[in-house]
């Protein structure tokens, strides 16, 4: 596993080279964000440690040319930071942030940490399902509708367009279209997808379901809220049905 670290504090991005080649990763070290935008479509990292404070881009910025680039997979990208408010961590999930990591820090904690989002990265892998959920081929590449979701590709056509995905956006989304039309909690959501039961609050949910939804356009109505409870990802027929019914009742009028 690869691991880009984007650091400017040479302590710091020492001590976490250091007990990351420890954990057995291989690790690349920068100190800027346009070094770490240069090296990195070649080194195509499984994950990048991103400080927010770098002398010459954000983190914000560098996380956002990440998600913008042609690299697929993408990596998972965790975010360290001093700012703890609730506005740096919604703008860093909507620059596509997988998840965050307050300074100061247990080392401790950000391997854990770390271990969760590359082990959610490498098993972002739906269930096999029946033929009635309306899900297609429950091996590698799923079809609902107008949606296709390639699991080893990690890529996601909507009505045969290539969307770009974040890890976590990707197995968000892989998550309810393993079981199309059901509701799930936030609670459930957040634990069996963030894949540990973080320190995030709803509002790091609803950041993600808004940029799925932004990235789906006409057909954002897939993602369904259950206002006060959760979110599903609809059937497609639900949408013809109910167009049809629509239909019916202005003809017999």
């Amino acid at each position: 596993m690869r691991i880009l670290v984007v650091q400017d504090e040479p302590n710091l991005s020492g001590s976490l080279s250091y007990i990351l080649e420890a954990a057995g990763y291989q690790v690349q070290v920068v100190g800027s964000g346009e070094e770490a935008l240069r090296i990195f479509p070649g080194l195509c990292p499984d994950l990048v440690l991103l400080d927010i404070a770098l002398p010459d881009l954000s983190g914000f910025e560098v996380c956002r040319r990440i998600r913008a680039s042609a690299v697929t997979p993408q990596p998972a990208v965790v975010i360290l930071t001093a700012q703890t408010g609730e506005s740096e961590r919604v703008a860093g999930f909507e620059v596509g942030a997988d998840d965050f990591v307050s300074k100061p820090f247990s080392l401790r904690e950000l391997m854990l940490r770390i271990e969760v989002r590359l082990r959610a990265r490498q098993t972002a892998e739906l269930p096999a399902v029946a033929e009635s959920s309306g899900l297609e081929g429950a091996d590698e590449r799923l079809t609902l509708g107008p949606l296709e979701i390639d699991q080893a590709g990690h890529r996601i056509f909507l009505s045969g367009e290539e969307i770009s995905f974040s890890a976590q956006e990707m197995r968000l989304l892989a998550y309810m279209a393993s079981s199309p039309g059901k509701m799930h909690t936030r609670r459930e959501l957040l634990t069996e997808v963030w894949g540990y039961r973080p320190d995030v609050s709803s509002r790091t949910l609803d950041t993600h379901i808004k940029r799925i939804r932004d990235k789906f356009g006409a057909m954002a109505w897939m993602i369904q809220t259950v206002h006060g409870v959760g979110y599903r990802l609809a059937k497609t027929q639900q949408r013809v049905r109910r167009r049809e019914a629509a239909g019916n009742v202005a003809r017999r009028r």
